[in-house]
């Protein structure tokens, strides 16, 4: 069973230096770059990852033209914020020992936030498709939300991916920035009428949904946090696709 490892990267000089060296059990390493400014394809072909560079077209498309780089029909697709755990490792070498049962594999998120790994607040144990075959998966999603659809059988892994997402809140409103626009981008484009409902009742219910029913209380001061920035996104989110519709 041999696995490409594929990763789409921009401006990841301080991540994807620990997401390649996490690949050691694929059989090549592709990064798909769409215009680094800073030492990314540098520290890439230095750690021996074949770099293709390649214009921006949207998350779904451009992991689908990682996946058409590769040399092998079966992809492990990672993001430069992410590696395995060394039981995930240890799981691919087995399963790659004995050969795959189904024609993709689901496996769960550990993340980091601000230092902490988060157990709890509906991020855990965030199950994604991330190993499977090409002919039977593909990428789809215009603007957020990216995941891989498959014609055939999913099976899942047990052991964690790591994601490390914000070492601080700033971090975070700046990333929350840039995924609200393209939330709200996606809700005008779909014809999503925004009315007051979604910004005085989701964001409060949001609030509570994260911090109470998913107990985010449990993941102490970074479960606030999170449970908060959740609100927020959501209420910028529906503010910015209303003031982007001129229809309103």
């Amino acid at each position: 069973m041999k696995i490409s490892a594929t990763i789409i990267t921009f401006n990841e000089q301080n991540n994807i230096a620990r997401a390649i060296e996490s690949l050691r059990c694929f059989d090549e390493v592709v990064v798909v770059d769409s215009g680094s400014v800073d030492r990314t394809v540098e520290i890439a072909e230095r750690l021996g990852a074949r770099v293709i560079g390649h214009a921006w077209e949207g998350f779904a498309k451009q992991k689908n033209f990682a996946a058409e780089q590769a040399r092998y029909d079966w992809i492990f697709s990672i993001d430069a914020d992410e590696s395995l755990s060394e039981a995930l490792e240890g799981e691919i070498w087995q399963l790659r020992k004995s050969g795959p049962a189904y024609d993709a594999y689901t496996v769960p998120r550990l993340a980091q936030y601000l230092g902490r790994w988060i157990l709890h607040s509906g991020w855990y144990p965030d199950r994604k498709i991330r190993l499977y075959d090409r002919r039977k998966g593909r990428w789809m999603g215009s603007y957020l939300h990216e995941s891989v659809k498959v014609d055939g059988t999913v099976g899942h892994l047990q052991s964690n991916l790591l994601h490390y997402t914000c070492d601080s809140l700033t971090q975070h409103m700046e990333t929350m920035n840039r995924y609200t626009t393209l939330a709200a981008e996606q809700l005008v484009a779909e014809g999503v009428r925004i009315g007051w409902r979604h910004l005085l009742l989701d964001p409060p219910w949001t609030f509570f949904r994260t911090y109470v029913l998913q107990r985010g209380f449990l993941d102490g001061v970074e479960g606030l946090a999170i449970a908060y920035m959740a609100a927020l996104y959501n209420f910028v989110k529906y503010a910015k696709a209303r003031f982007m519709n001129p229809a309103r």
